[in-house]
């Protein structure tokens, strides 16, 4: 029976479907598509495939403001200021103590009061999506003034806050990049946002990332014989694709990093850097943390592994 519904699952008329009854959401591809000469509907499956013979700058970018000019590049201390400075080296920047206590426990509080009263259920067991939607103390985070310049000024365009992802325990994720779940036109067009809602070190399943990792090839659907065909999504199952980002993580020789954060510090990372969440060694303690990944405005936003336009609302 399992084996008939992920096969189901993979013909790409089922989300043909459900992305007609949501044009409002998808209502942002349609003029971009015409841009780039791409004969898509706004429900139509899309993949990198069906970008292999577009150029890439017709997809015009807006000015973009530069970093040493962010308010808080230029009054925060030493030490964030370098982290920024190196991100187009590193791929990620560490920023410490970048939201106050305060406004974490007011996000806490807000996550909790959500589970228990039935407004927030968990999904694949640890993750509360989109949250931010609902609660003002996450929209203060995610929408800030300070933290939006400096991603304007490292996606070189304007970041547009698409998802949130609370979590209560360790992620426990295998290594990978977000490249292959919220995939661009053109490539590189999201940041991720990660945030510590209490301190976390190796007991309790901290981030871990591999610097420098951005630099390397994007890594999508035909890289592991995953591309399928017009009607049927590819037939390779995801741990295929961990297999194959630990392959090239030992071939590189990539250095793996942990993110062992206190409680208000912040990792800004690139849309290809490798990452993911160690062991959650320590079960009687939590990991509260939230994820934000943000598109640059005026790219095509798309899943790659199952070739579905991202749904994006307004805010």
């Amino acid at each position: 029976m399992k084996s008939m519904i992920e096969f189901l699952r993979r013909f790409k008329l089922t989300y043909v479907i459900y992305n007609f009854f949501h044009r409002k959401e998808l209502k942002q591809n349609e003029s971009l598509y015409k841009v780039i000469g791409l004969k898509k509907k706004y429900f139509s499956s899309i993949s990198s495939k069906d970008f292999a013979t577009v150029n890439a700058n017709s997809l015009s970018t807006e000015a973009t403001i530069n970093l040493q000019n962010c308010s808080f590049f230029k009054n925060t201390n030493a030490k964030n200021r370098v982290s920024l400075l190196d991100f187009q080296k590193n791929g990620f920047a560490i920023l410490e103590q970048y939201v106050s206590h305060e406004q974490i426990d007011e996000i806490n509080n807000d996550i909790e009061t959500g589970l228990s009263n039935g407004n927030l259920k968990f999904v694949n067991n640890n993750k509360i999506m989109f949250a931010f939607h609902q609660y003002k103390s996450l929209q203060a985070v995610g929408n800030d003034k300070n933290l939006n310049e400096l991603l304007h000024a490292l996606l070189q365009g304007e970041a547009v806050l698409f998802q949130s992802i609370n979590f209560m325990m360790g992620s426990e994720q295998d290594t990978h990049s977000d490249s292959i779940h919220m995939t661009t036109f053109p490539l590189g067009g999201l940041l991720g946002v990660w945030l510590a809602l209490e301190d976390i070190n190796e007991d309790n399943g901290p981030l871990h990332y591999y610097p420098g990792s951005h630099l390397l090839p994007y890594y999508l659907n035909g890289d592991y014989n995953n591309e399928g065909n017009a009607w049927m999504l590819g037939s390779q199952k995801y741990d295929a694709y961990e297999a194959f980002i630990a392959g090239r993580i030992k071939d590189t020789g990539l250095e793996k990093k942990n993110f062992v954060a206190k409680k208000g510090d912040m990792l800004i990372w690139h849309a290809n850097l490798f990452h993911g969440g160690n062991a959650h060694l320590n079960k009687t303690k939590t990991r509260k943390s939230v994820v934000f990944h943000y598109f640059k405005k005026g790219v095509i936003c798309y899943h790659e592994i199952t070739q579905r336009p991202a749904l994006i609302k307004d805010v």
